[in-house]
């Protein structure tokens, strides 16, 4: 709640998330819904983890980049997840300034890291697909090391940066923000102090961190495409594209609804959907992981169940 001040003037020092109050009749469902994509974007991230740090088939640089995404997912999860299941279970949807702050950190750390990693692994799959005879000698344990660090130090410099300056902003009058998490637009409205060259940055930071490696994805499926439809044997293009429409996939949703919601011009229209696409971003990707990535990936499907044999003997159908 709002505390008074000098004079007629009062400084916010709690949010209040409204989330989905607006469907109170489906809040039950949502509960579960969450609840549900939760414990398995949890325990499919995990699972993805602990087969690509045990298995040494796993130990090429495609399964380094998908095990780096799937360690992302699991902190994606921890930081938005329960926030909101708990606020659907206790009605209690206030959150300290402080804690916000921290929250929109640490979600802009991994949005911003995921962009780049997303990248890196279109770019594994072009070396991959594109300069075979090359490829082991460019994509070295070395160079993933290097890509998977500076995806993940880049990230967290850069919004660091943002939060410092959101942090100097001055919050008074209304404290609700119309989302279900702590993210920059519908905090920046509630200030009441001069936010243009914290607009600016963070405009410059979106291009960097969201365009940038959008475009480098597409020029490596560019290329990659042009590449397939060269081989003559249907056989080998079907083999050699089998890798690529999963993160295809991933790669459009996550993208796609990004963009949407932040680099396109703010309207009515788009605003009252953003919460919705917030949720593809932050939510969905977060299960497509190890859905997508790893229930249609025979050399993950044969690692998991080896891991099952073992611990379990069974006979094979």
């Amino acid at each position: 709640m709002p505390d008074t001040e000098q004079g007629n003037q009062t400084s916010v020092t709690e949010f209040v998330l409204l989330g989905f109050g607006n469907l109170p009749e489906l809040q039950t469902l949502l509960f579960l819904l969450f609840l549900v994509i939760n414990i398995v974007t949890t325990v499919g991230n995990i699972l993805i983890l602990v087969l690509v740090v045990s298995i040494q088939n796993l130990h090429t640089p495609m399964y380094f980049f998908l095990g780096n995404l799937s360690c992302l997912e699991i902190c994606y999860t921890s930081i938005i997840l329960p926030r909101l299941l708990s606020s659907f279970l206790t009605g209690n949807k206030t959150i300290s300034v402080t804690a916000c702050f921290v929250q929109f950190y640490f979600f802009g750390c991994l949005a911003a890291t995921e962009c780049f990693l997303l990248s890196a692994k279109s770019y594994d799959r072009y070396l991959a697909i594109c300069k075979p005879l090359c490829y082991t000698t460019l994509m070295n344990n070395r160079f993933c090391l290097q890509l998977a660090t500076s995806s993940w130090v880049s990230g967290s410099l850069a919004i660091a940066t943002l939060t410092v300056l959101m942090s100097q902003l001055t919050f008074c009058d209304s404290n609700e923000i119309n989302h279900f998490f702590c993210d920059f637009a519908p905090i920046v409205k509630l200030a009441c102090s001069d936010t243009h060259l914290l607009e600016v940055t963070a405009f410059v930071f979106s291009s960097i961190f969201t365009l940038t490696p959008f475009l480098l994805t597409v020029a490596s499926y560019i290329h990659i495409i042009a590449a397939i439809l060269r081989i003559p044997s249907t056989t080998r293009r079907q083999k050699a594209f089998s890798t690529c429409p999963s993160h295809l996939s991933m790669v459009t949703i996550y993208y796609g609804t990004l963009i949407i919601v932040y680099m396109l011009p703010d309207t009515n229209r788009l605003r009252s959907l953003n919460k919705v696409f917030s949720v593809f971003y932050t939510i969905l990707t977060t299960l497509v992981n190890p859905l997508i990535y790893s229930l249609r990936n025979s050399v993950v499907k044969e690692a998991l169940w080896k891991a099952l044999s073992k611990l379990v003997p069974v006979t094979r159908i």
